[in-house]
């Protein structure tokens, strides 16, 4: 059986009677899948559009392809309605921070993808926003929880050493995004 005939549900029992099991993986994983486990699991929503995604997408070193799609779709551009693929690793690194802060409380994303339109914008209203942001090339998420405090989203990303971390305290949330390895707002 491949892993293109296991059903969505099937996998979501399988993650079910797994959890417990998988949790032992954290401690041995290194960089980027610190806390990712053999199943990976994401679980956002959007204040914006009001959408949310609760999604098993990757299983056993397999990224499975129906579940980044519709990761896709979610962090889509929502003021202009364009998707891109947004990069696998970037959702590793939300997934085993999330993990690490061991809440079951989906992220709040702010923002995924945003068109060069979107930033352009974006960026003559603040100061904050880059000029060449990763976020226009979907390696770019920015987080929030309110089980958990910008500090300790900060160290729980920055904890994976997989890519740029920035905390933003004043305006509530955590860039995260797997370019090179940096950090700010410290």
């Amino acid at each position: 059986m491949t892993f293109e005939s296991i059903s969505r549900r099937g996998i979501l029992g399988v993650f079910a009677a797994t959890t417990v099991a998988a949790a032992p993986v954290m401690a041995n994983a290194f960089g980027l899948l610190r806390g990712a486990g053999d199943i990976r699991r994401i679980r956002m929503y959007s204040g914006r559009t009001g959408e949310s995604i609760d999604t098993v997408y990757w299983v056993n070193g397999k990224y499975i392809r129906d579940s980044l799609n519709e990761i896709n779709i979610f962090m889509r551009d929502w003021r202009s309605g364009q998707a891109i693929g947004i990069d696998p690793r970037t959702i590793d690194i939300a997934a085993a921070s999330h993990r690490l802060l061991q809440t079951n409380e989906p992220y709040m994303m702010l923002s995924g993808y945003r068109s060069p339109q979107t930033n352009a914008m974006l960026r003559s209203q603040s100061s904050g926003v880059a000029k060449n942001s990763l976020h226009m090339v979907g390696k770019a998420a920015d987080m929030r929880l309110k089980s958990r405090s910008v500090s300790q989203m900060y160290k729980a990303a920055s904890a994976c050493n997989a890519g740029g971390v920035g905390k933003y305290s004043r305006s509530n949330f955590v860039h995260m995004d797997c370019g090179p390895i940096r950090h700010w707002g410290a």
